[in-house]
């Protein structure tokens, strides 16, 4: 589908949605990004894993890549609130070990592949440059950490800086740390991290879909009258 027809499949879609919904979608897709994503390896805990997706939501985040290997990545609606379904959730699954290809793919698309954790060649989460290029954070369990095959394919190691007796934050304290601090310079910055335009409209057109009703049966609709 080119783009004219994109913009069309939307404003079909939307004009079922709310006028306050509507306005929404317009603004809030100027403030997301995919110059910085996020990666989670193997987290389990349906509490942790739901408030990370909240937090990406708040701060901008549309993309979520996840790594499923001994444990299902589960949702609690009760922390999420509803979060999932304003995000792109991109799944590594079906080996025992799928961080490889998580890390290829982000690679592909011009990702640095960033651990978060304690490292002998870390910086402060403050340091680390945005300015060579997009960035994809990566997080792992809070009982295990990262993997060792997580460890060995980053690029580069950020850690949150510590003054206590505490050596760490659990994963959903620690990513809104980082992802605060890392947007807030970002937003300020004169990168392109927006969205391209074709992408606020993809974006917008999963976002109207997930608002109405029946939407599956307005765009086959919408296809056979545009494509008639």
């Amino acid at each position: 589908m080119d783009f004219q027809a994109k913009k069309a499949l939307y404003e079909y879609i939307a004009r079922f949605a709310t006028e306050n919904k509507q306005q929404k979608f317009d603004e809030i897709v100027t403030k997301r990004t995919r110059y910085i994503t996020v990666v989670l390896e193997d987290v389990f805990q349906p509490h942790n894993a739901s408030a990370v997706l909240r937090t990406c939501d708040c701060f901008g985040i549309q993309d979520v890549h996840i790594i499923e290997d001994r444990h299902e990545y589960l949702v609690n609606p009760e922390v999420a609130l509803g979060s999932s379904k304003w995000l792109n959730m991109i799944y590594y699954r079906g080996k025992e070990n799928n961080t490889p290809d998580a890390v290829k793919n982000l690679k592909d698309h011009g990702y640095r592949i960033v651990a978060t954790t304690p490292h002998k060649d870390d910086v402060n989460i403050g340091d680390l440059s945005l300015d060579k290029g997009p960035l994809a954070l990566v997080f792992g369990t809070e009982q295990h950490g990262l993997t060792g095959k997580a460890l060995d394919l980053a690029d580069e190691f950020v850690k949150i800086p510590m003054f206590g007796f505490t050596e760490s934050f659990n994963i959903s304290v620690s990513a809104a740390i980082v992802l605060f601090s890392l947007t807030e310079r970002l937003r300020k910055s004169q990168l392109n991290w927006q969205l391209s335009e074709e992408e606020m409209v993809d974006t917008k057109i999963q976002w109207a879909k997930q608002a109405v009703k029946s939407s599956d049966l307005l765009e086959r609709n919408f296809l056979k009258q545009y494509f008639l």
